[in-house]
């Protein structure tokens, strides 16, 4: 089966009305070039300096049911479109001030399909995410879509290759990466390395969506097949990257390169 993916390799503003007003467009012309799924970076809803303390980070936060999900939802539907976006939750603990850092999948009909808190934060290169946001409890249950099984994690997280082999274990096809590479020395060889490694060594599609150069990020999105061939990649300014995904892919290679299968689980 093949399907078309799209990454819309965009800066986030701190407004998130100005990011839903620029999410609109994407979508329109994601959907005009054929896209059937849309990936967004991390936080897309509002942009913050990395450095931002509590009190600051407090106020780009919503609810699942606030205006900035609620709009998405809704362009989803218009277009008939899947989307995949990240913001900052509203946290339901009363002894724990910080936020979440969710992902939402939602179908063509705007509905809730998957939901994800982060759970490895970034706390490295100098940056301490934990200080303001609460992580998740649990990995992403791979879904399935009319796409094939997806999975999904986020960001820093591909530094863990725990979590993408859960992801492959639990049968996923396509593992999503909405993501805020921060720039840095040697950051964009680890970007392209651990993806690709990513999707090598589970024998799956890899999409990671970046930030652009604009936003102190990299860009350099990427889709990455179950071989570790790069399909298509970004530039660092803002972009809409598209890639043709065909899942008959994935058993082609695990004919010659059976290692998922060939784990001894027992050992370790």
């Amino acid at each position: 089966m093949k399907f078309k993916l799209a990454l819309a390799q965009v800066e986030s503003k701190r407004s998130a009305g100005k990011n839903l007003a620029a999410a609109a467009k994407i979508i329109e012309k994601a959907k005009q070039k054929g896209a059937q799924l849309l990936v967004f970076p991390e936080l897309f809803m509002s942009s913050l300096p990395p450095d931002a303390d509590l009190t600051q980070t407090q106020q780009h936060v919503e609810s699942i049911n606030g205006p900035f999900v609620t709009a998405m939802r809704e362009l989803a539907d218009r277009w008939q479109l899947w989307l995949v976006f990240g913001f900052r939750e509203q946290s339901t603990s009363v002894s724990d001030s910080r936020v979440q850092n969710t992902v939402l999948v939602v179908d063509e009909a705007g509905e809730i399909q998957g939901v994800y808190h982060k759970t490895h934060l970034y706390d490295a290169f100098g940056t301490q995410e934990s200080a303001t946001v609460a992580p998740g409890e649990k990995l992403f249950e791979p879904i399935k879509t009319p796409f094939g099984k997806i999975g999904l994690f986020v960001c820093y997280e591909l530094r863990f290759p725990e979590i993408a082999r859960y992801q492959a274990l639990h049968e996923a096809d396509l593992i999503i990466v909405p993501a805020a590479w921060y720039q840095g020395k040697q950051k964009l060889n680890h970007w392209q390395t651990l993806v690709t490694a990513r999707a090598l060594e589970n024998t799956v599609f890899v999409a990671a969506c970046d930030q652009p150069a604009a936003n102190q990020c990299i860009g350099h999105s990427l889709v990455v097949d179950p071989a570790g061939v790069i399909l298509q990649q970004a530039s660092a300014a803002d972009q809409l990257l598209l890639a043709t995904i065909d899942l008959s892919r994935i058993s082609q290679v695990r004919q010659n390169l059976p290692s998922a299968g060939q784990r001894r689980a027992e050992l370790y």
